[in-house]
């Protein structure tokens, strides 16, 4: 089966975001009542797997492996079966 991994990597509470910083000051600046702006990258990944499962966990391997620094980042997994 073919799947789409919608990988979001964020950076975990604490931790420094200029740009998130940034966009909230810019956008207050516009007159937007927003409170915080948090950036996060979202990864979407293209592939085959025999099953969800093995998919779930070949994109908690790229995660662990490249995609997110486990000292500083969160992410979250969407796995969508593509037809």
């Amino acid at each position: 089966m073919r799947y789409c991994l919608r990988i979001a990597v964020a950076l975990k509470p604490g931790h420094s975001d200029p740009e998130g910083e940034t966009a909230t000051r810019l956008l207050k600046e516009l007159g937007y009542k927003v409170e915080t702006v948090n950036v996060s990258k979202v990864y979407n990944v293209f592939l085959e797997a025999r099953s969800r499962k093995e998919a779930v966990m070949k994109a908690e391997e790229m995660c662990k492996r490249l995609l997110a620094n486990p000292t500083k980042d969160k992410y979250t997994i969407v796995v969508e079966e593509q037809k």
